[in-house]
Protein backbone atom coordinates (compact mmCIF):
# COMPACT_ATOMS: atom_id res chain seq x y z
CA UNK A 1 0.00 0.00 0.00
CA UNK A 2 1.39 3.33 -1.05
CA UNK A 3 0.27 6.42 0.82
CA UNK A 4 -1.93 8.87 -1.05
CA UNK A 5 -2.36 12.59 -0.74
CA UNK A 6 -6.07 12.23 -0.04
CA UNK A 7 -5.72 12.36 3.74
CA UNK A 8 -3.48 15.44 3.97
CA UNK A 9 -5.57 17.24 1.32
CA UNK A 10 -8.75 16.25 3.14
CA UNK A 11 -7.35 17.45 6.48
CA UNK A 12 -6.47 20.81 4.92
CA UNK A 13 -9.95 20.98 3.37
CA UNK A 14 -11.53 20.38 6.78
CA UNK A 15 -9.43 23.14 8.34
CA UNK A 16 -10.33 25.43 5.44
CA UNK A 17 -14.02 24.60 5.83
CA UNK A 18 -13.91 25.45 9.52
CA UNK A 19 -12.13 28.75 8.88
CA UNK A 20 -14.51 29.80 6.10
CA UNK A 21 -17.56 28.82 8.17
CA UNK A 22 -16.26 30.73 11.22
CA UNK A 23 -15.66 33.84 9.12
CA UNK A 24 -19.16 33.65 7.63
CA UNK A 25 -20.80 33.25 11.03
CA UNK A 26 -18.63 35.96 12.60
CA UNK A 27 -19.54 38.36 9.80
CA UNK A 28 -23.20 37.85 10.66
CA UNK A 29 -22.67 38.69 14.33
CA UNK A 30 -23.57 42.36 13.88
CA UNK A 31 -26.97 41.33 12.53
CA UNK A 32 -27.55 38.44 14.93
CA UNK A 33 -26.41 40.53 17.90
CA UNK A 34 -29.59 42.61 17.66
CA UNK A 35 -31.85 39.60 17.94
CA UNK A 36 -33.56 38.33 21.07
CA UNK A 37 -31.26 36.04 23.06
CA UNK A 38 -33.42 32.98 22.31
CA UNK A 39 -33.13 33.61 18.56
CA UNK A 40 -29.37 34.07 18.96
CA UNK A 41 -29.16 30.81 20.87
CA UNK A 42 -31.07 28.98 18.13
CA UNK A 43 -28.98 30.56 15.36
CA UNK A 44 -25.62 29.77 16.94
CA UNK A 45 -26.75 26.25 17.87
CA UNK A 46 -27.77 25.51 14.28
CA UNK A 47 -24.66 27.23 12.89
CA UNK A 48 -22.51 25.18 15.24
CA UNK A 49 -23.93 21.91 13.89
CA UNK A 50 -24.52 22.64 10.19
CA UNK A 51 -20.81 22.84 9.31
CA UNK A 52 -20.54 19.13 10.09
CA UNK A 53 -22.82 18.11 7.18
CA UNK A 54 -20.20 18.42 4.38
CA UNK A 55 -17.74 16.36 6.41
CA UNK A 56 -19.36 12.98 5.72
CA UNK A 57 -18.64 12.98 1.97
CA UNK A 58 -15.22 14.52 2.56
CA UNK A 59 -14.27 11.87 5.12
CA UNK A 60 -15.62 9.14 2.83
CA UNK A 61 -13.48 10.48 -0.01
CA UNK A 62 -10.44 10.60 2.26
CA UNK A 63 -10.88 6.92 3.14
CA UNK A 64 -12.02 5.42 -0.14
CA UNK A 65 -11.31 7.89 -2.94
CA UNK A 66 -15.00 7.93 -3.86
CA UNK A 67 -17.68 10.43 -2.89
CA UNK A 68 -20.43 7.79 -2.71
Amino acid sequence: MTPTLRKPVGALAIIGLIIVWAVIIASLSSIVGGWHWVAQLAFYTVAGVVWILPLKPLLLWMETGRLR
